[in-house]
């Protein structure tokens, strides 16, 4: 498969190049970036080309890679769609409920191959220990909590990041909380109650389609010390932790990039399609509404 990045940013240079440019099953076509000369220092050090014309690198590929910001994003992977191309993008989808479903639809309506990059679930400790207690079942109740230090560290390659100040940890670290949730305890049929903590910190508290419920805790301004990402579910089997994962961004997008070459080969949707990150996008919308003093149930 033939593959363009777009995006030039910490992430798309950690994570996106790396994966791109060592997988065995990718011709990596080139970068294109809003400042043509990061695209050009991206490519070099990767062995591709730069291009300073998206539709011209849209028009090389089978596929995108996207790590860019996520109103950026949309726009771009509803334009590679309908121009035929599948789609490797991250979270959040979209910063609103009509720009994702934009992306949505026209993944839908092209049948393009999409996969979003929820990080936890392509790690494969994670992603086991999710399938198991999926087929589990019967959770009374659950705890997520993700907690990072983007904004209190000091050192983040992502603390000058204008859409992550503006939109806090609801839509940075709220996206891997509810993509370990939503496949074990059901759909979010309401946001019951959220809370604003210190600093960008909300607490959130979701009832599920099981009947089960959830608590969730998220944040980018935690004390170093005290951050780290934890999963609890309770039920009938006993207690369960989400363990943790040895394997870093680089490989678990290689996985991602796995995912996307067999959802185009068979056509059958992957479970962190566009559809389900629209989910997401929808479930965050409506508790960014309850926390500017909404009703909380628009879109549940």
């Amino acid at each position: 498969m033939r593959i363009g990045l777009l995006g030039t940013g910490p992430w798309a240079q950690m994570a996106h190049a790396p994966a791109l440019s060592g997988h065995q099953d990718l011709d990596f076509v080139g970068v294109w970036g809003r400042r043509f000369d990061a695209a050009e220092e991206l490519a070099d050090r990767h062995g591709t080309r730069a291009y300073d014309d998206v539709d011209a690198l849209i028009a090389d590929v089978d596929a995108v890679a996207v790590a860019l910001p996520p109103d950026v994003q949309a726009g771009l992977a509803v334009r590679a769609a309908r121009a035929g191309r599948h789609l490797l993008l991250d979270k959040p989808l979209a910063p609103t409920v009509a720009q994702g479903r934009a992306v949505a639809e026209a993944v839908e309506e092209t049948q393009v191959a999409s996969v979003v990059f929820f990080t936890t679930r392509f790690q494969p400790e994670p992603a086991a220990w999710i399938s198991e207690q999926a087929g589990v079942g019967s959770w009374f109740t659950a705890r997520a909590e993700w907690l990072g230090s983007v904004f209190t560290s000091g050192d983040s390659p992502f603390a000058a990041s204008p859409w992550r100040r503006e939109k806090g940890a609801l839509w940075d670290v709220g996206p891997h909380a509810l993509s370990v949730l939503l496949p074990l305890l059901g759909d979010a049929r309401r946001v019951s109650a959220a809370a604003h903590g210190p600093g960008d910190t909300v607490h959130l508290v979701l009832e599920h389609t099981s009947d089960a419920s959830s608590a969730l805790t998220l944040s980018l301004t935690a004390p170093p010390a005290a951050a780290g990402a934890t999963v609890e579910l309770r039920g009938k089997s006993g207690v369960t932790v989400l363990p943790e994962t040895a394997h870093g961004a680089v490989p678990a997008l290689g996985r991602a990039v796995d995912a996307l070459l067999t959802a185009a080969d068979t056509g059958r949707p992957h479970p962190c399609d566009a559809a389900f990150a629209l989910r997401v996008t929808e479930i965050l919308a409506t508790a960014e509404t309850l926390l500017d003093g909404g009703t909380g149930r628009p879109g549940l």
